[in-house]
């Protein structure tokens, strides 16, 4: 491997390194000052996510198992920014309760494996890297849902996860080696040049994509998804709800644009009922939730049924706004969660009505929570209708317009139950409300990016502009 091609994988050679200095740090700093490397592991991938925005060559390296371009590159860097944003969340966290356990670094080098699954997961050329990324990103969270040893919701969350997870990438695998059977290759080029809709590909595909609709939390592969959340500790939660989500959404666009292309006709029909199904269903089990985990898990799974809607188009126009609206949730879910971190962390408190009177005793996080809340189900001008603006306007153009006039029926539904949580904070009084706290340093940052990058996302237009122009690549 020479010069080139280490700076063609900068990203995963740097994300590498640091989980490498994060070993060696445990080794060396002495037991009492372990906190430390909370700090040092915030800083060093801090620096890795300002280094990211250098820019990178389109090339691809082994062959053809390893590939970037401007598209791939970007999305990477929004990984890292939400990731970043989520090490500032959970950085109380770990100093109150992880590192006192001296498990602080194994968090993080988890946590750092997991993302550079997710790296070549989006960057592979053929269905083997495609496939060790997906595990890599996998495995090291199913350790990471169980994370809190004392707590049996834990333990029972990261069981549910790894079996889950397991038969899911079994079904998938079993998809790649019927689409190998009938294409006699697993790079994804000379599949997309030869991959009819024979019956085979068509079942080959079909187990495929369920692989991959386990790990969106897509309906009828859903099941795990509010469990896990609420036994997860909210960081994990909040890292599967955004960035792994993402991620593997990501992928399934590039794959259904490029590889599987001539299966349109197939896919399009499949993405079409599960479109429907993700949304009515998350959206319904939404509505009678109470804890706050389990709330935003359905709330993220009919998320994710709204990122069909762009999938389903196959065209320039879906990809930039699959990847403009995914960038917007994983800011508004992150800001979500850190909000439900931050009063679990200080009250233990978890439910919608712990809530009641929040913006009473504390407006600053009632108003982050709106925000969030807003961004999330679409209300003007914050940066989460202008995301869904497009993907209607994506699936509108290709004459999906039952499909957009169902999905504005789910975005009244969402804002009904996202309404409920901003009415218990804005009016509702009580008579225990959660009393006055001040967030630490590295919570407070990581609020404050959240809300810059709802507000400011919206509204700068440059940027959908810039997305859509590299979007070009998959077209």
């Amino acid at each position: 491997m020479d010069t080139s091609s280490l700076l063609l994988m900068r990203q995963e050679v740097l994300l590498l390194g640091i989980a490498l200095l994060l070993v060696i740090a445990e080794i060396f700093i002495p037991s009492h000052r372990k906190s430390s490397t909370v700090h040092l592991a915030i800083l060093l991938f801090g620096v890795h996510t300002a280094l990211g925005f250098l820019p990178i060559a389109e090339d691809s390296l082994f062959g053809g198992m390893f590939r970037t371009n401007s598209l791939i590159h970007f999305f990477k860097n929004v990984l890292n920014i939400g990731v970043l944003v989520l090490l500032l969340q959970s950085a109380d966290w770990l100093q109150e309760k992880i590192v006192k356990q001296n498990r602080g670094t194994e968090f993080f080098i988890l946590l750092f494996f997991s993302l550079l699954g997710m790296y070549f997961m989006i960057s592979a050329g053929d269905f083997l890297m495609f496939y060790i990324g997906l595990e890599l990103s996998t495995l090291p969270v199913a350790a990471l849902a169980s994370y809190e040893l004392m707590k049996r919701s834990s333990s029972e969350a990261g069981i549910k996860l790894i079996l889950s997870a397991a038969l899911a990438s079994g079904v998938s695998l079993f998809g790649i080696s019927m689409l190998y059977a009938t294409t006699g290759s697993i790079y994804f080029n000379d599949v997309a040049q030869v991959i009819t809709t024979a019956h085979l590909s068509v079942l080959g595909f079909v187990l495929f994509f369920a692989g991959l609709a386990f790990k969106i939390s897509l309906v009828p592969f859903h099941f795990w998804t509010a469990d896990v959340y609420e036994g997860a500790p909210i960081s994990v939660a909040s890292y599967l709800s955004a960035i792994s989500k993402g991620a593997a959404a990501f992928i399934l666009m590039i794959l259904l644009f490029t590889v599987l292309k001539p299966l349109m006709p197939v896919w399009e029909n499949l993405i079409y009922v599960v479109a429907l199904a993700t949304m009515f269903l998350g959206n319904l089990f939404a509505l009678r939730q109470q804890n706050m985990k389990r709330f935003l898990a359905f709330s993220s799974i009919s998320q994710a049924g709204f990122i069909l809607l762009g999938l389903i188009t196959g065209t320039q126009l879906g990809t930039a706004t699959v990847v403009y609206f995914v960038m917007i949730y994983i800011f508004s879910n992150l800001a979500a969660f850190g909000v439900v971190q931050a009063i679990s962390l200080q009250t233990g408190k978890e439910n919608m009505d712990d809530y009641n009177g929040l913006y009473r005793t504390n407006p600053k996080l009632s108003l982050v929570m709106m925000l969030a809340l807003f961004s999330l189900a679409g209300i003007p001008p914050v940066a989460g209708f202008f995301g869904k603006f497009f993907l209607f306007t994506a699936a509108a153009s290709e004459g999906y317009y039952l499909l957009v006039f169902l999905a504005v029926v789910n975005v009244t539904i969402s804002l009904f139950y996202y309404l409920l949580v901003v009415r218990a904070m804005f009016l509702r009084k009580s008579d225990n409300p959660i009393p006055l706290f001040q967030n630490k340093i590295y919570m407070r940052l990581g609020l404050t990016i959240t809300v810059i990058g709802i507000l400011v996302l919206g509204l700068y237009s440059p940027l959908y502009d810039y997305i859509f122009e590299l979007s070009g690549v998959f077209n």
